[in-house]
């Protein structure tokens, strides 16, 4: 399974807007779908957001309402739309592909970095 791919990461205001894109070869035809997690600097990596093929998605109670999650099959391609940022959002940012028995074999992208600061 391919490597996802990620970009898009950068400084915004708090309050601003990012957009992050994961390209991830294989997503139109991978049951397993997308996911986005972070990792503030000396936390854990949490989960963020996901989205299937089908079109099924899910987020974080942190996230709902701010983020939006979709995706573009014709490229494999999957956005995470990031809105009323607030530096408790500065993360490094990943997103993970999925295969196997239950989407047990995950690939993880080099992730972007994110930084919320005025």
């Amino acid at each position: 399974q391919a490597q996802p791919v990620e970009s898009g990461g950068g400084s915004v205001q708090p309050g601003g807007s990012l957009r992050l894109s994961c390209t991830a070869p294989g997503f139109a035809s991978n049951p397993c779908g997308v996911e986005w997690y972070r990792q503030p600097a000396g936390k854990q990596r949490t989960w963020v957001s996901s989205i299937s093929p089908t079109g099924t998605k899910l987020y974080s109670d942190s996230v709902k309402g701010r983020f939006t999650i979709s995706s573009d099959k014709d490229n494999d391609t999957v956005y995470l739309q990031m809105s009323s940022l607030t530096p408790e959002d500065t993360a490094i940012y990943s997103c993970k592909t999925s295969s196997g028995t239950m989407c047990r074999i995950g690939v993880w992208g080099q992730g972007t970095q994110v930084t919320v600061s005025s």
